[in-house]
């Protein structure tokens, strides 16, 4: 059950499951750690795009869309959530626990590292 923390929707673990079995309705969901952090484990089709790299593409996300952000702990992603949300973003929420608190499927590589913005639906 998802609850807010200054502001932020914070969504738990089994909601995150479910919201990528349903990817159709589900907001993009983006991880906010470090390569060598995303290498050595993520979750499955998630793309990365560092946290230290939101000042320099905020103005390519759409700010209509619906986001979900991702991290070890909950931290980073809390913090690009409360970024985006002070620069108009209407609907971002934090993974809460991070990948500390995921226990799904996880897959170690360079999977989807993002170079640009334009290759993930709902980002112009």
């Amino acid at each position: 059950m998802s609850f807010e923390h200054d502001g932020i929707k914070q969504v738990e673990k089994e909601e995150l499951k479910e919201l990528l079995k349903n990817q159709d309705q589900a907001p993009i969901i983006i991880d906010v750690r470090e390569l060598d952090e995303y290498e050595e484990g993520h979750i499955p089709g998630l793309p990365l795009i560092p946290m230290s790299n939101f000042p320099n593409i905020v103005d390519q996300l759409d700010k209509e869309q619906s986001y979900l952000f991702v991290c070890r702990s909950g931290g980073r992603s809390q913090n690009v959530a409360m970024f985006l949300q002070n620069q108009g973003f209407k609907d971002v929420s934090n993974y809460y626990g991070g990948m500390l608190a995921w226990d799904g499927e996880v897959k170690s590589g360079a999977e989807w590292i993002v170079k640009d913005v334009k290759e993930i639906k709902g980002m112009s």
